[in-house]
This record gives structure tokens, sequence and C-alpha cells, in this order.
């Protein structure tokens, strides 16, 4: 088959690779039909090299349609169409059962001590083989699959697998009162996608900071107070307490991570990382790895005192200097975490209907061959092209 393969610091390929097999009674293959390209893909594609091996197919974003089942598969059949959360959770342990698929106990990768194992996402989260590919291996076929009626076209439910889960948790972790106010940082899937889903919720005024015009723009088309952070600069804070009755919102959401821009030492942290041998440059990640963290910083900053800070933005660092102080005096509460996909797909379904209040039809802003992946790489981390969302069809 064809599949997205890693070969360096910014070096995707597009190779020919030995098809999926089912190995275990409960598995599952699928054909891959739609499959996204997620942010948290830029993080492999620049940082993450020490745990990736050359090959290791990414992707963790895809749905299609179920190709063959092992024998001990009941809940899908050959021909079924299902979406394939990026949570690699058996269902059944004690943390699925609480509702952190995240947290999986059957997954969870303990030779690095993280949480549940993830589609085409290194070996600090298993190594298992990702879904930027024509067929993907997925376990736990019984319980892991999400099967989704056939007609509608794939927009309509591929991001299930991610953007919508991850932009619902980080909506429900930040409990924005009805009618209260929050602000989005960065206004990218999930940033965009959180304040679609933070106005749906009933959040009174919904704030977007980014400094990419064509997001700042879509988001405005949504009705989102978008306020560019070139523009307001150092005045950001004040820009927002004037929405919001001088105070400051009731929550925000650092939708950004550990890419954020405006912190060079961060920066230069993770540049310098990324020439050392991949051992030593392992080693310093997973003890003393640094994060950009101005955007955080911004969110502890821009939340009313009171209020809840809610991060959906992937961080990576062992060492990152935090403001406890601020937070302290301010009494905020903070809330983080891998979605837990299954969580909420009992709660995001029922809206994925003709009436499409999210806009889910229409999100995407490209839509290109698998062949065509590693040029989408490089325009997505360069924000070329109004790109915000990228789905590729193997």
């Amino acid at each position: 088959m064809r599949a997205l393969t890693w070969h360096g610091k910014r070096d995707v390929r597009v190779d020919t690779v030995p098809d999926p097999a089912i190995k275990d009674p409960a598995d599952v293959i699928v054909r891959i039909t739609t499959t996204g390209l997620c942010g948290s893909d830029l993080h492999l594609y620049e940082l993450f090299g020490p745990f990736i091996d050359e090959g290791d197919i990414l992707g963790h974003e895809p749905m299609g349609v179920v190709q063959e089942v092992g024998p001990e598969v009941t809940a899908v059949r050959p021909g079924d169409r299902v979406v394939v959360p990026f949570n690699v959770s058996c269902g059944t342990c004690f943390m699925c059962g609480q509702g952190l698929h995240s947290q999986c106990e059957t997954t969870q990768v303990h030779e690095y001590g993280t949480g549940a194992s993830l589609f085409g996402y290194t070996r600090l989260y298993g190594q298992v083989p990702g879904g930027q590919a024509e067929y993907l291996r997925v376990p736990f076929g019984n319980t892991l699959p999400v099967a989704v009626p056939d007609g509608p076209p794939d927009e309509r439910f591929v991001y299930l697998s991610d953007v919508l889960p991850t932009a619902w948790q980080a909506v429900e972790y930040a409990a924005v009162p009805p009618g209260g106010s929050v602000a989005v940082l960065g206004l990218g899937p999930i940033g965009d996608m959180a304040a679609r889903i933070a106005a749906h919720r009933g959040a009174g005024t919904v704030i977007g900071v980014d400094l990419v015009p064509e997001r700042l723009e879509r988001a405005r088309a949504r009705g989102v107070h978008a306020l560019d952070l070139r523009e307001h600069g150092k005045h950001l804070v004040d820009a927002v307490r004037d929405l919001t009755g001088g105070r400051g919102p009731d929550a925000v959401i650092d939708a950004v991570g550990m890419e954020a821009h405006g912190a060079p030492v961060g920066k230069l942290a993770q540049q310098l990382t990324g020439l050392l041998p991949d051992a030593l440059a392992a080693k310093l990640m997973e003890n003393a790895g640094l994060d950009r963290l101005s955007a955080l910083h911004l969110a502890i900053g821009l939340v009313r005192r009171g209020g809840t800070v809610s991060v959906s933005g992937v961080y990576g660092g062992m060492a990152d200097p935090m403001p406890l102080l601020t937070m302290f005096d301010k009494q905020i509460q903070l809330r983080m975490g891998q979605a837990n996909v299954h969580r909420w797909v009992g709660d995001i379904l029922p809206l994925l209907t003709d009436a499409d209040p999210l806009g889910v039809d229409d999100f995407a802003t490209h839509r290109v061959p698998l062949e065509k992946a590693p040029e989408a790489y490089a325009m997505f981390q360069k924000k070329e092209d109004g790109a915000v969302k990228v789905l590729f069809k193997p």
C-alpha cells in the first residue's frame, strides 16, 4: 500500500509499504477513504525526531470502510463505514470506564510513563502505525471504531477522529457559564472548532486570537470577535477586557501549545535540541525539555480572577517555568489533557446532521491526494494559501 512515512526533520514521503494484516483476533483492517493532517503532526515534522524511526507511518485522523475483521469481532463487519479515534483505547479498562480513554490502562506506554497509545505518534505513544495510508490495522475492533451511517460525505464524520472531540473537551474543560465569555488562543483547526462549539453551547461572547489573516476572517464569518495579535500586541489584554466588561473572560482556551510565536528562549532550546544526536536529544527532551510558553502565559494573564484555563494545545517540556504566583493569586483553575475521544462521541454525533450547526461540511480548506502529502505538510506548517484544515484522499 501507499503511506506517508517519516524520514527526518521536515522530510516526509509517500512510500510503498507492506499492507497491514490481522494480528489479534479482535483486529479489523480499515480501507482509508479520508484522513486528516493535524497540527500535532507538525510536532513530528519538526521536533520529535529523537522518538521516531525512519519509515514510521504518520497520521491519526482517519475514517474509512472495514475491509477485514478478526474472528472475535462482532460489532462491525466488512463494508461498515467507521471513524477511527486517535486514542488507541480498549474501552473496557478502569480508565476507559471513567471516560478517560486517553489514559487507557491496556495501551499505556510504561517505558516512557505516558498515557494511552496513539495512532501514528512516536515511541512515546506506542509507535502504532498511523492512518495517513491506504489501509490501517485497528485493534479492539468491538470497542474502538465508531460506526457512522452511509450516505453523507466523509467530511461530515471524519473530524470525530480528533478535531471535534478535542475541541469539545476544550470547551467542556473551560466550564464557560451560560451566556459567559471565552477567549480562544489560536484559530487553527482546534481553536476554530472550539470557538464554534462554545457559541453553539451558549457562550455569550466568543473571542478568538490569531495572527493569520485568513484564520481571523474565517472566525469573524461565524460571529467570533477575532483579534489580530500583530495589531494589538502588548495591548491585547486591554482589548480582551474591553470586550468582557473590564474583567477578562470567564475562560481561556489555549489551542496553540508548544510552537507558540513570541517565545525566543523556548524556540532556541527546541532548535538546539534538534541539532543533537537522537539519543542525547531524547534524554534532554524527557528530562529537561523546554516549551515555547507564550500562549499559556497569555491565557493566564487574560482570564478573569477565579476563571478557568483549558489547555488543548500540546506541550512536551519537562522543565517549563510556570507563573505560579499569578496562578495562585488569581485563583485560576487549570484543566488539560489529550482528548478522550469516545467520551464525547455521544454528545457530538447528534450534531452531525444536514443542519450542520458546527459547519463541518465546509470546515476543510484543502482536499488533496495522499501522494501530495509532503507538499501539504510544508504548506500547513508555513500557514500558506489559507490552510486551516487539510484532508488527504488515499
